[in-house]
């Protein structure tokens, strides 16, 4: 019998991130514009990255390949130990619903469902259909102490239950890694300290990965480490 402890699949210890030498170029007209530049990182199966740069640096390309939403030119992606750098658009897709959680700016919440059915929603596109999607999205109510709102719109949702509802959303598919937009930008202080120490402890418990896309270096202490990135160039 083989030793479990030599077996990939089950290694805690496996990076739930891998970029190597990526590049992404848009051509514009008759020139090459270069998105990002041989960026390479490595995120543990646990660990927040907070990744600081200003517009225009990168961020986005950056987290849009580590999610699946862009391929790169040239490098290598890996995510949760699948290796999606040639995937079609089609498999990208499916890659998505089932690897990765996104947490946007916005929050971009779907004003006419309730908290629960904004989780919901996404295991309509996912694995899980009927009382176990019900079941889990009411565990992450739970957990994220918003079970008494979750019939609530958004709109009946302070900031923070917002922010929260969509770090619950982002769970919903168990994924290897959530990607987190500038969740701090739109609120005070207090109150995006409240959501980052959230964040870690959520990620911290669940044992996964995230990076966190920040200007406010006021919150970069929550995360293990911080990446920055300028002109497409990752200094992690």
């Amino acid at each position: 019998m083989s030793d479990p402890t030599t077996d990939d699949t089950t290694d805690p210890a496996e990076p739930s991130l891998v970029l190597e030498d990526v590049r992404k170029v848009y051509r514009m007209g008759d020139s090459d514009v270069v998105a990002l530049d041989h960026a390479t990182l490595e995120v543990a199966g646990d660990e927040i990255v907070a990744l600081v740069g200003p517009s225009g640096s990168g961020k986005t390309t950056l987290c849009s390949i580590a999610g699946g939403i862009l391929s790169p030119t040239e490098g290598r992606v890996v995510v949760g130990g699948e290796e999606i750098s040639d995937y079609s658009p089609k498999q990208l897709t499916t890659f998505r619903q089932d690897k990765v959680g996104f947490v946007f700016q916005a929050v971009n919440l779907v004003p006419f469902l309730t908290a629960r059915e904004n989780l919901l929603v996404v295991d309509e596109l996912g694995r899980r259909r009927g009382a176990p999607a019900r079941q889990r999205a009411d565990q992450l109510l739970e957990e994220l102490g918003l079970s008494a709102r979750a019939k609530n719109l958004p709109g009946q949702l302070s900031g923070g239950e917002r922010q929260r509802v969509a770090i619950g959303r982002a769970l919903m598919n168990d994924p290897a890694l959530v990607l987190f937009d500038e969740p701090t930008s739109a609120l005070d202080t207090k109150l995006g300290e409240a959501v980052m120490e959230l964040i870690q402890t959520e990620m911290k418990s669940r044992g996964i990965a995230a990076i966190v896309v920040t200007h406010d270096e006021r919150m970069v202490h929550y995360a293990d480490r911080v990446a920055h990135i300028l002109d497409g160039r990752l200094r992690a």
